[in-house]
């Protein structure tokens, strides 16, 4: 990863967290299991990023961010983030949609019970969630055995990415 040197602002984003803004700002964020993904529009320059945990929300009703939970489930994440995208006027067409983390941070006592580690269920949620808004994925780097440090400019959509071992990751999640 070789980020340019910049004075924009910087936000560090927390699991759990969304975050959009029309100004000029470099988001990190740190994933393990978890999942982040970017929404960006370049007639607008207004970026968004998430940073979801677990995959879906087990409430019945639509989520509408009443729980104080849902940017910590990848499903209510992607659709409130979208909808607050939409709500400035973008369309669909116009979005620039990436796709980050997931990984698997414990080795599976077997290879039968991969597809149903967090960091799978977190890719599987937020793919189809994506493709049911009809929504392409421009860039992906998902699953394996790392985790992932991103740096988002929210004002190009570009994305900075570097592999941090186990203990980079618990010592950044502090």
């Amino acid at each position: 990863m070789k980020a340019p040197v910049t004075d924009l602002p910087a936000v560090y984003l927390k699991p759990g967290e969304l975050y959009i803004t029309d100004s000029p700002t470099v988001v990190t964020t740190v994933l393990g299991s978890c999942v982040s993904v970017t929404m960006f529009c370049p007639r607008l320059k207004i970026g968004a990023i998430c940073h979801g945990l677990l995959p879906n929300c087990k409430d019945d009703k639509p989520c509408d961010n009443s729980c104080g939970n849902a940017f910590r489930y990848v499903d209510c994440s992607i659709r409130l983030m979208l909808g607050k995208i939409r709500g400035y006027g973008i369309g669909d067409h116009e979005m620039e949609v990436k796709l980050f983390g997931g990984a698997d941070m414990f080795s599976p006592l077997d290879e039968g019970r991969k597809a149903n580690t967090i960091g799978n269920l977190n890719i599987q949620a937020a793919i189809r969630i994506l493709d049911a808004e009809k929504l392409q994925i421009l860039k992906a780097d998902i699953g394996g055995m790392q985790g992932r440090k991103i740096l988002f400019y929210t004002h190009t959509g570009e994305v900075f990415l570097k592999r941090v071992r186990r203990t980079e990751l618990e010592e950044s999640n502090v």
